[in-house]
């Protein structure tokens, strides 16, 4: 039997996943590392916690396996998009990575647009200049650390920094390049137009791959630390969303899916690269050679659930939390809730909007409460499936991934509000599943992703949405759409009295 490893380079961890030519997991690992956040907005990591804790993982994922170290042919990554990793020119670390859940670069996004052109900028990268993207993060380090940004020779993406590390070589692939603000996303090349805009030396930027491509065998060093082969084949890995999109099987026109994590994805297949959004939802290279994807994010999806449970429902279980929130009427009688926790960001590039329940009164329980923060979380996504549909895109089908995945009643409510059939995988790995058909298409089990993806992947339930409750809901979405406009200028004062 041969085998492949998916590895997840994730915020809080990183997870490995060995895979047979079934495509079923045999075993997984999961290894944690620390934030670092010294300031309010400061989101930083130390990229060797993530090289320590992926070579132990790999070691972990060899000892308990029972077979051949040689059978396992390859493997490939997926990981965090957008963060920032500057290298000297040995390839040494010069400071701890900016991650894509920092904020601190909203004058330095004004200036890429003062100095490219808003629309220009738009043009080229298919997208806006966003605090957690990579270009804004650069010109940071340009300007408030010049001595760092001196000694930088190349720049990388975390999970690519991890494979540099394994295997002696840089690169960056397409789909994670997309998310720096640095890549023509049709021409599928650096922008020498940017960089020279904005004072960058384009050599700053790493070759450029695709996702499938082997990009050399694992280090005799790897070799010795991990207990893998020394003929393992290392493949370059796309950006997590890329990769929970073919783990998903998103690699066809009108696939979409809706992953709920700690932030949350609506993600759809794009064909072209000329498709035009106006920056009103991201527009990424796929992992898929010569594929497009649109996306939306709501930054704070599973985490606004989160934030509920733990400030006002630590004693239960998320089961316990949700046990009978189906119950509950549409609307959660008459309660509102916009999960603006910490910013939006699609439709509304925003870092100063904050949350609100609307439409409070006494008779209102937990379950009233949890039930709105579930409604909440999915009509932010309802948001991006809305622009898709306004440009001409049909959804009649929706794959839900991650924790949103998990409960039925959530499945439910996500057929009534996005009004298309959600569909839930028999098991569903995501970004590491995406990552081990990377390796297994590499390594030449399958012709194709989209082949590799018939035999890897299975539906397991299907949920339709219930015409009256939809048509309640498409109410409702016109007053949650309403909450942003009516709190945005309140929120912006509310910033002075805040910490």
């Amino acid at each position: 039997m041969s085998y492949v490893i998916g590895v997840d380079l994730g915020t809080s961890a990183v997870k490995l996943l060995l895979v047979n030519k079934s495509g079923e997991v045999v075993h997984e690992v999961s290894k944690e590392y620390p934030l670092i956040q010294e300031k309010t907005g400061y989101s930083e990591q130390n990229p060797e916690d993530w090289v320590t804790q992926t070579v132990a993982g790999l070691k972990e994922l060899v000892e308990t396996f029972n077979g051949n170290a040689n059978e396992i042919e390859g493997l490939s990554f997926s990981g965090q998009m957008h963060g920032l990793v500057l290298l000297d020119e040995n390839n040494e670390v010069l400071r701890n990575a900016i991650l894509w859940n920092d904020t601190r670069t909203t004058p330095q996004c004004q200036t890429i647009y003062d100095k490219v052109g808003k629309d220009r900028f738009i043009s080229i990268t298919k997208n806006l200049a966003l605090e957690g993207f990579t270009l804004p993060k650069i010109v940071w380090v340009q300007e408030n650390e010049p001595d760092v940004f001196a000694k930088a020779k190349t720049f990388v993406l975390p999970k690519d920094y991890v494979r540099y590390r394994l295997t002696g070589t840089i690169h960056m692939d397409y789909s994670d390049a997309a998310g720096t603000s640095l890549l023509d996303i049709a021409q599928k090349e650096w922008s020498k137009e940017i960089c020279d805009a904005l004072g960058i030396d384009i050599s700053i930027c790493p070759p450029l791959v695709d996702s499938h491509e082997n990009v050399g065998k694992i280090t005799s060093e790897i070799v010795a630390e991990t207990g893998l082969s020394a003929d393992t084949d290392v493949f370059a890995g796309g950006a997590d969303n890329a990769c929970g999109a073919i783990g998903s099987g998103i690699l066809s026109e009108g696939k979409t899916f809706a992953s709920i994590g700690t932030s949350g994805v609506v993600l759809s297949y794009e064909p072209t690269g000329d498709k035009d959004y106006e920056g009103k939802v991201h527009y990424f290279n796929h992992g898929e050679e010569n594929a497009f994807y649109g996306m939306g994010v709501t930054l704070a999806a599973g985490h606004s659930l989160n934030w509920f449970k733990k400030t006002f429902a630590n004693d239960l279980t998320f089961d316990e939390l949700l046990d009978g929130v189906g119950d509950v009427p549409v609307g959660s009688d008459g309660l509102l809730f916009t999960p603006y926790l910490v910013g939006e960001r699609t439709p509304h590039a925003d870092s100063q909007i904050r949350g609100s329940f609307i439409g409070m009164d006494s008779s209102h329980t937990i379950k009233n409460f949890a039930r709105a923060v579930l409604e909440g979380i999915t009509f932010s996504l309802n948001e991006s499936i809305a622009i898709f549909r306004e440009n001409g895109k049909e959804i009649n089908k929706v794959y839900s991934i991650g924790g949103g995945a998990k409960n039925t009643d959530w499945l439910q409510i996500q057929a009534d509000i996005f009004n298309a059939q959600i569909v839930r995988l028999k098991t569903e790995q995501g970004p590491g599943m995406g990552a081990a058909m990377l390796a297994a298409y590499g390594s030449g089990w399958f012709n194709s992703l989209k082949e590799c993806a018939d035999a890897f992947l299975e539906d397991a339930d299907t949920f339709d949405p219930i015409p009256e409750n939809a048509e309640k809901y498409k109410e409702l979405f016109q007053l949650y759409r309403d909450v942003y406009k009516q709190t945005k200028g309140i929120n912006q004062e509310l910033m002075k009295f805040r910490k």
